[in-house]
């Protein structure tokens, strides 16, 4: 049901195109508060805008409460979303034969919700009308209603983020799931006070030590036990924590993958020794190990140039490529010492091969064996990437554009794969975050006036096309990441997240939440990072926010961004120790990926700021 809303205090429906029609009385409900703001607006800005209601002709129970606000996030044409459905209550059923103008009163207080559109020129009502009756179509053909009511379920959750700015969405998406929250974290979190801005996304804090040591899974198991409510499932997105965590699982039998599959995926050594191309790679228990392996008939293997990390690591830390016998030995050495004093010492590292080819983010999700969703990311050449590149160049990311350009073929070789050796792990459930590059791709990188993209390549390739597995993180992707692929494709990581470690009743849910967008995404988006290139203190205040303020013409094109480092915060430099960015923006483009491009490369551009 759609309303045009054209003069102040003027209402009209489909069925009444004749201007000046009546104020009419409205039902003492949600909807009419809703329409009360869409009026002021009218009045306000003396423009014509859409407004359309939401009904349903089926009795049941939401899957998740803001399905409306996340599945029309972005929705060009669509200014303001709101849902009138509480968590727990039933949707309404309307019979059709009552909507009509002279039921409206009482057809109004069966919405679940409504959409306020933007401007729009008199006599244009009806090409805007159906244009949003095939978003609709686009956005909700999934079943996003349930039979049954939908229980209250609680979680315990360890490791709270550092801020709001990386976690809100995480949050929000449990309660729109009917879920509480309780946050098991270190004290002093900002989760923690029980009258703090965001103590509503959380039932309940416990502060406990969350220091992965000998005794961190027995803490996090007495934190539970402890609790006042019963809890029906434990989650971590925190790589370092997902082995404990789910030993905690285990010996409270609550829901989990194995805890040894955790431990595959966190030890990138362990990995590697899986897959089925193990022997191009070499492990080291330590440093101790490299004379031997320099002295042994293995040294064949080293082919150069190769690729150097810590067997435990996150955000391409410690990482380096190496051209020579001398540079592998410093870069053995750095690695093996990067985690040598955490509460949890490691020092293995890994050997392997540096691949050619395009590297890839690759998003899954497996319920019992099965791929429900996936989506394919082109993770842009690094600085460790460039020809000549040294041992110093780091091989943090640059920007992820999403879709991918890879042809259907690659996508699809990379999909089987990497669901392949998912398995080999051990899990058979779950969200996961695989980095790869595709050997012998048809594609390639080529900088075309100044804009790098792919291509595919002139030269045909002889040998065969192969998927090189870099690491599997049993979790989902960075917060960034997460928006992006949400904002993109309307499937929501963390939401699934949240459900599958609540276990098998889930199981419908987790079905319906993971179908995309049906006719595919809603524009081009790349993730563009701003590294740190200078050391010093960051004078500009928000040079994010500084950045709109010079060019709001920009704003439009950015769903999300964060400035991670303002005034006050110390820069190591491209040399820093651990590889944190300045800041972070998605940008967007309906109309190609080229046009997305050139959007962040003006964006980049144009990001500046002072260093006292």
């Amino acid at each position: 049901m759609a309303i045009w809303l054209d003069e102040p205090g003027a209402l009209k429906d489909d069925g009444d195109k004749t201007p000046g029609t009546p104020k009419i009385d409205l039902p003492d409900c949600a909807s009419s508060v809703f329409l009360g703001k869409c009026m002021t607006t009218i009045a306000e800005t003396r423009k014509p805008k859409l407004v359309r209601m939401v009904f349903s002709c089926t009795r049941g129970y939401l899957v998740r409460n803001d399905f409306l606000l996340q599945r029309l996030e972005c929705c060009a044409g669509v200014e303001r979303v709101e849902t009138f459905i509480a968590p727990r209550d039933a949707v309404p059923d309307l019979a059709f034969r009552h909507v009509d103008p002279g039921h409206l009163k009482d057809v109004l207080s069966y919405a679940i919700g409504g959409l306020l559109g933007q401007n729009l020129e008199v006599g244009g009502w009806e090409a805007e009308s159906l244009r949003l009756c095939a978003e609709f179509k686009n956005r909700f053909s999934f079943p996003w209603l349930q039979v049954d009511p939908i229980p209250h379920r609680r979680i315990a959750w360890v490791q709270g983020r550092e801020n709001i700015g990386v976690s809100r969405r995480a949050y929000e998406a449990a309660r729109a799931l009917r879920v509480s929250v309780v946050m098991i974290e270190n004290p002093g979190h900002w989760l923690e006070a029980d009258d703090g801005p965001y103590a509503h996304l959380r039932e309940a804090f416990i502060p406990v030590s969350i220091e992965v040591d000998g005794g961190f899974t027995q803490r996090i198991v007495n934190a539970v036990r402890s609790y006042k409510y019963p809890i029906d499932g434990l989650m971590t997105i925190s790589d370092v924590r997902l082995p404990g965590v789910a030993k905690a699982c285990e010996i409270l039998n609550l829901p989990t993958s194995p805890c040894t599959a955790y431990q595959n995926a966190g030890d990138k050594a362990k990995t590697r020794l899986l897959e089925d191309d193990a022997g191009e790679s070499l492990t080291l228990s330590s440093v101790a190990s490299l004379p031997s392996l320099l002295e042994s008939e293995r040294r064949q293997q080293l082919l150069f140039p190769m690729v150097v990390k810590p067997s435990l690591g996150w955000n391409s830390d410690c990482v380096s490529k190496v051209s020579d016998q001398q540079e592998l030995i410093e870069a053995v050495r750095r690695a093996s010492e990067r985690h040598a004093d955490a509460a949890s010492p490691s020092v293995g590292v890994v050997i392997e091969p540096y691949v050619e080819g395009p590297e890839v983010d690759a998003n899954i999700v497996l319920l019992d064996g099965q791929m429900v969703y996936f989506d394919i990311e082109d993770d842009f050449p690094t600085k460790g990437d460039a020809p000549g590149a040294g041992m110093d160049a780091n091989f943090q990311e640059t920007q992820v554009v999403l879709p991918s350009a890879l042809p259907p073929d690659e996508v699809r070789l990379l999909c089987d794969s990497l669901r392949s050796s998912i398995l080999r792990q051990g899990f058979t459930s779950g969200v996961f975050h695989c980095e790869a590059r595709v050997r012998h791709s048809s594609m390639h990188y080529f900088d075309r006036d100044g804009i790098l993209d792919m291509e595919k390549r002139k030269e045909s390739q002889e040998k065969g096309r192969s998927v090189y597995l870099h690491e599997i993180n049993a979790r989902p992707p960075g917060y960034l990441e997460s928006v992006a692929v949400m904002l993109t494709h309307g499937v929501d990581y963390y939401a699934l997240r949240i459900l599958l470690c609540l276990g098998s009743n889930e199981r419908d849910r987790i079905l319906a939440l993971s179908k995309p967008f049906r006719d595919g995404p809603q524009f081009h988006l790349c993730i563009l990072i701003i590294p740190q290139t200078r050391a010093g203190v960051m004078k500009t205040e928000d040079a994010g926010a500084d950045l709109f303020r010079r060019h709001p013409e920009l704003r439009q094109h950015v769903p999300d961004y964060d400035t991670y480092l303002k005034s006050g915060e110390v820069l190591e430099g491209p040399s820093a120790r651990s590889l944190w960015w300045i800041a972070n923006f998605s940008v967007t483009s309906r109309i190609s990926r080229l046009e997305c491009l050139r959007r962040a490369q003006f964006l980049q551009k144009n990001f500046v700021y002072e260093l006292e």
